[in-house]
């Protein structure tokens, strides 16, 4: 099926394009002139999803972000007129800091369909393997290890921030809400001690409240400040 969809997406790049979904994206595209490699990247994420449930290190992680997430952002600036290489990079570098924290924060989840996304050179740094992962149990070895994840996906985060400064308010403010999501996920993961084997961190009802707020006040009110620090 994935072989199929590939064969979609270049006939929908060739003017040839009848699937009705591709139908409707071609306009898309035309209008806002993006190019296939966005797509076609998200189809190699999802052609490794099939085989590959672990990796390596830090760097095999995120180039596996560089297919399943940044696309997406890509495809956002594409749509809203940017195409510099700055953007990009600073688009990227907040994708897979969302992406890094939804993984860290569903390990056990993930766990349960046979994938760890945590780097095993880090597992084994920490002196944590996938038994200990299996106990349920945040051991201080992995409290360790997952915090020292939390700190470079806050790092992740920091570089990103300055494209909200670099796009048009409506978007900026999209962007705002986003990082601030992700680094409330990472808030949660924290203030559980880097537990998130015996339960699954989530944001609370306030923290979500603060956040709709504050990207409604933000459509109405000019003056607002967007921008979030990587410890907030």
């Amino acid at each position: 099926m994935l072989n199929l969809w590939g064969r979609e997406l270049d006939a929908c790049y060739e003017g040839r394009a009848k699937h009705p979904v591709f139908v409707a994206r071609a306009e898309t595209i035309h209008e806002c002139r993006i190019p296939k490699e966005p797509f076609a990247d998200l189809l190699v994420a999802f052609r490794q999803d099939q085989t590959v449930t672990r990796f390596e290190t830090m760097d095999n992680v995120l180039a596996y972000c560089r297919y399943s997430a940044n696309p997406v952002g890509r495809l956002v600036l594409y749509i809203c007129g940017y195409t510099d290489a700055e953007r990009f990079a600073l688009s990227d570098a907040t994708c897979s800091a969302l992406q890094l924290a939804n993984f860290w924060q569903d390990v056990r989840v993930d766990l349960e369909k046979d994938r760890v996304y945590l780097p095993q050179a880090d597992m084994r740094r920490f002196n944590v393997n996938e038994k200990v992962l299996l106990t349920q149990h945040a051991s201080d070895e992995f409290r360790a290890l997952l915090k020292y994840e939390v700190e470079y996906t806050r790092e992740l985060f920091a570089k990103g921030l300055p494209l909200i400064q670099k796009v048009d308010r409506d978007l900026a403010l999209d962007l705002d809400l986003f990082s601030r999501g992700g680094l409330e996920i990472l808030n949660a993961i924290e203030k559980r001690n880097f537990d998130v084997l015996s339960a699954r961190p989530v944001i609370s009802k306030s923290s979500k409240l603060m956040l709709a707020f504050r990207a409604v006040a933000g459509k109405f009110i000019p003056g607002i400040r967007l921008g979030v620090k990587a410890a907030a």
